[in-house]
């Protein structure tokens, strides 16, 4: 595969990458209280809708599109699995011997601090479809000691994880050079109940997982509010 084919896909990750240091600043109509928030993510559109009659422009927050996988259950994934929910999702194969152990090893924190609370979900794509089987990945999340029922380790059909990678914004790509012949990016991308982008994080750096950790609260009380 061409490295600059993807070329495209690391410019976007480097935006969004600066875009997620900062913080924005909502007020409370009702109480007139200044409360932090996170930014939403990704590319926005102008769209055009009818109001009393007038035509009306609206901005439309990029979504991550309707997906569909098999997990090491066995059992289907949709984004309909993550409605109303935070989560959490990675790209990751599990004979990587670079920085997937790295990962998982954060990925692990993430989980254990939320594994109680049901509105928190975690979700890894395999990038290596054809060696990571579901029973593959079912040992592999057996060897980690974690539920599948908070923890989804998915696989499916390559074309379409590497099309939802490309949707994270996370670059994915078969280079024979490379340690496993695999490379991609190493982020935890927070995402919201409505599938939007509302964070990347380095998932090998400690420091900036604990900031998702500090994040996910934030997100947690938004969706809270628009339950209500």
């Amino acid at each position: 595969m061409n490295r600059n084919n993807n070329k495209p896909i690391f410019e976007r990750l480097i935006a969004v990458l600066a875009l997620s240091a900062l913080l924005l600043y909502g007020c409370d109509s009702k109480t007139g209280n200044t409360e932090q928030t996170l930014p939403i993510l990704g590319e926005r559109q102008i769209v055009e809708r009818q109001v009393n009659g007038q035509t009306v422009e609206d901005t439309a927050y990029f979504t991550i599109p309707r997906f569909a996988f098999v997990d090491q259950d066995s059992q289907q994934v949709t984004n309909q699995t993550f409605d109303n929910k935070v989560y959490v999702t990675d790209f990751f194969f599990t004979t990587c011997p670079s920085i997937c152990p790295k990962m998982k090893t954060q990925m692990l924190r993430v989980y254990d601090k939320y594994k109680d609370n049901p509105d928190v979900l975690l979700l890894s794509h395999t990038i290596d479809p054809e060696h990571d089987s579901v029973a593959v990945l079912k040992d592999f999340a057996e060897r980690l000691g974690v539920s599948s029922d908070k923890w989804h380790f998915v696989t499916g059909d390559r074309d379409s994880i590497y099309a939802i990678a490309e949707k994270y914004l996370v670059p994915v790509q078969e280079d024979a050079g490379a340690p496993g012949n695999f490379t991609h990016g190493g982020h935890f991308m927070l995402i919201d109940g409505n599938r939007h982008i509302r964070g990347v994080y380095d998932g090998t750096d400690p420091a900036e997982v604990d900031q998702l950790m500090n994040d996910i609260p934030l997100l947690l009380k938004e969706t809270r509010h628009e339950k209500k």
